[in-house]
């Protein structure tokens, strides 16, 4: 497993420490998702880490779930933060997974994380959801022009999950979470756990 980490390298070598303890393989690599620029740089990153961790230049599954939130109305959002959301939630996926494709392996996976929000309307979420719809898209075409290589493509879409994300809103705020209750099969907003 290969943890990737924007600023948080303590966070990521806790990951990767779990997972040796297991018994597993792991490295952790930075990467800023939103920052087109350094995909090259990190590919060239990744497939050395690969030779020299695992003696291979390809891997097999490939989950963009780098996020950052917002919640704002639309009439609030400013151009820098839509920008933000979209590098990270659209413009990063695309680019980053077209960087990687030459090391994905023939049979490989690429999953890409969505939300619900991109299928109902909760006010405040209108950019965020619309760059998870547009993530929906690009995983169809995925699917569609990587088909002839075996490589499958599909959406998660977890829903609201109790964790730091967005400043722990679904977390921290009893309405929210007496809102998500009300909708879900669980009667609860999903535990990383889950």
């Amino acid at each position: 497993v290969i943890v990737t980490y924007r600023s948080r390298a303590d966070e990521a070598e806790a990951a990767v420490a779990e997972i040796e303890a297991a018994g597993g393989r792991a490295a952790a690599l930075q990467l800023d998702a939103g920052a087109v620029a350094t995909f090259p740089a990190f590919a060239a990153a990744l497939k050395n880490t690969l030779e020299e961790t695992w003696q291979r230049d390809r891997f097999d599954y490939l989950v963009n779930n780098a996020g950052t939130g917002l919640r704002k109305m639309i009439a609030e959002t400013t151009e820098e933060e839509f920008d933000t959301l979209m590098n990270t939630h659209l413009k990063g996926v695309f680019f980053l997974t077209q960087a990687l494709l030459p090391l994905i392996n023939d049979g490989g996976r690429i999953i890409n994380i969505s939300s619900g929000l991109a299928r109902f309307a909760a006010p405040g979420s209108s950019a965020y959801a619309m760059m998870k719809g547009g993530i929906e898209v690009f995983t169809r075409y995925l699917a569609k022009e990587l088909g002839q290589r075996g490589i499958a493509a599909n959406t998660v879409a977890p829903g609201a999950i109790a964790t730091d994300f967005n400043g722990g809103h679904v977390r921290d705020n009893a309405e929210i979470n007496r809102m998500v209750a009300g909708v879900t099969a669980l009667g609860h907003a999903g535990a990383a756990d889950d």
